[in-house]
């Protein structure tokens, strides 16, 4: 159930393995959600082994350099993937919007044999048997039935399946609003030497330049306490961009907000029913971990079930998808995205400039500074899931 990134990647990879798979999506078409806009070399390395790497590659942009910002002295920490380059085929992180992930892997379960893909169709209800599922989907104002044996929920932070399982989402919500702007004005002019990939630290307030194709991606925090049209109105989007470049009445292209969640279901699997990406668990954006950990959880899942399926592997393949990938979300993504917003978010001088020079002796050291981007491209935490029995 759903062909956002993550649920589309999950059922490309199972239909890859010869898995006969229906794709349900209750959107009449795969989202155009401008959330997402990194896939870590980690992940590419999946998508290569389907064939979905290199053509995302066109549609994006290249980032083998990103930098650490010092939003009042100018001060640029920069991290080089490259160096990443006896690891990985990849070493960048590929700026690229996630629909064109979605709507690209979608489309290949399409073409595929024995597969059936199906837009404006929602999840109702589901239930289990000893001999598999029975999913109650509504399309077109009509409830009908489909049985399958697995049932996956890639359906997002107000999960129907999360429900059916009875997994309790546990966590917290950030009591500031993320805000969030694109605008196609070379932002490049008025801040030298801007990479790709910005995080730009400031006690009065942190911002984050990301660029994709013909556009600058902007997310600055927002008053929780301030009415979502009053954040995204021209007034406050002048202020920002006056803070960025020095003037406002900038044209944006899409400005949204969005609440920013630390959340992990207690459980991921019940019976022949499993969760994966938002409707396991949630983070903030910083770092680009949030798609890229959700895709990862497919790829788990799709392997556990063709050995259900395909390899007369028991159940305990699902408890091992649960144990993995819970183990990764609470100990690495949970933390390091928490670890990233107070890092971001901090607000007493003395406190972020030691926190700068902590990163001044990573980034300084071969050594830690590998270890680091380890971590950013999320080969650790793959690594450390493969650990666990």
């Amino acid at each position: 159930m759903g062909a956002g990134p993550v649920g589309a990647t999950c059922a490309a990879r199972l239909a890859a393995m010869g898995i006969s798979v229906t794709l349900i999506e209750q959107e009449p078409d795969c989202a155009h959600d401008l959330r997402a806009s990194t896939i870590h070399a980690s992940t590419l390395e999946m998508l290569d082994e389907i064939d979905a790497a290199e053509p995302l590659i066109g549609m994006g942009l290249k980032a083998p350099i990103y930098q650490m910002r010092d939003r009042r002295s100018g001060e640029a920490l920069r991290f080089d993937l490259t160096e990443l380059s006896d690891l990985t085929r990849f070493p960048f992180r590929l700026q690229c919007e996630q629909h064109y992930l979605a709507k690209h892997l979608a489309t290949k379960v399409q073409e595929a044999d024995g597969m059936d893909v199906h837009f404006g169709c929602r999840l109702i209800d589901a239930r289990q048997n000893g001999e598999g599922i029975v999913a109650t989907v509504e399309q077109d104002g009509v409830q009908r039935e489909i049985a399958a044996k697995f049932l996956v929920g890639a359906d997002g932070s107000r999960s129907v399946v999360r429900k059916v399982i009875g997994a309790e989402f546990d966590g917290f919500t950030y009591e500031e609003k993320f805000v969030s702007m694109s605008t196609r004005l070379e932002i490049e002019k008025a801040i030298p030497d801007l990479d790709y990939v910005n995080y730009i630290s400031d006690p009065d307030e942190w911002l984050v330049l990301l660029k994709v194709p013909g556009i600058w991606r902007v997310l600055v925090p927002g008053d929780g306490d301030v009415s979502d049209e009053d954040l995204i109105s021209d007034a406050n989007a002048d202020q920002i961009f006056n803070r960025i470049v020095g003037h406002g009445n900038v044209e944006t292209t899409h400005r949204t907000i969005y609440r920013v969640h630390q959340r992990v279901a207690k459980k991921f699997v019940e019976g022949r029913m499993a969760i994966i990406g938002d409707a396991a668990h949630l983070n903030n954006p910083l770092g680009g971990f949030g798609m890229n950990s959700g895709i990862h959880d497919g790829w788990n899942l799709a392997e556990k079930l063709w050995m259900i399926l395909r390899k007369d592997a028991d159940f305990e393949a699902l408890a091992k998808f649960e144990r993995q990938r819970q183990a990764v979300t609470r100990s690495f993504i949970q933390a390091q995205t928490i670890e990233n917003m107070e890092n971001m978010g901090e607000t007493d001088q003395t406190a972020l400039a030691a926190k700068r020079e902590k990163m001044r002796r990573v980034q300084a050291d071969p050594d830690a500074r590998r270890a680091y981007l380890l971590r950013q491209a999320m080969f650790s935490s793959l690594a450390q899931e493969r650990e666990i029995a």
